[in-house]
């Protein structure tokens, strides 16, 4: 998943087959474990027990919430359940169906245009550096998510209520 089919593939740039023929290149030799690994990624991705809740708590005190999310068509289709927190947001961007991925700047930048939100309003939490600093880049307040324990701390900091 660490290549770079993996991007090209959640950015909707390569077919399924595309995909795996170029996990396969990369490792000829263990061909056959990388099309049963490739064959259902259903489970892959799940929501932690305490996500929706805390999505609820924060909607319920009137703050807006968006997500950028770096999904393929084949992770969206199959892991349905990891995306029962979509609900409780008030938009976002999907990266197959924009064609673009974070940490790009562009993904931060349409998802500002699209929703009419200013960076320095905005708050973005990701459990990648690199996608913090993206964004830091272009002026919102970012978090590197490492626990439900210092995320809520951040948020009790920035005078959120739980």
């Amino acid at each position: 998943m660490m290549s770079p089919y993996w991007a090209q593939f959640e950015r909707g740039e390569l077919t399924e087959e595309e995909t795996l023929q170029g996990f396969i290149s990369l490792d000829p030799e263990i061909a056959e474990e990388i099309r049963r690994a490739y064959g259902s990624v259903a489970g892959m991705l799940t929501v932690r027990d305490y996500a929706i809740p805390l999505l609820e708590s924060l909607k319920a005190q009137g703050l807006q919430l968006y997500y950028l999310s770096n999904y393929s068509k084949k992770a969206y289709d199959e892991c349905g359940e990891s995306l029962s927190f979509m609900p409780c947001m008030d938009g976002g961007l999907v990266s197959f169906r924009v064609g673009m991925t974070k940490p790009d700047p562009e993904m931060f930048r349409l998802l500002l245009e699209k929703y009419q939100l200013d960076p320095a309003d905005c708050l973005f939490v990701d459990d990648s550096p690199e996608n913090v600093e993206a964004a830091q880049s272009l002026g919102f307040q970012g978090f590197i998510f490492t626990s439900k324990d210092d995320l809520i701390r951040l948020l009790k900091e920035q005078g959120i209520r739980l």
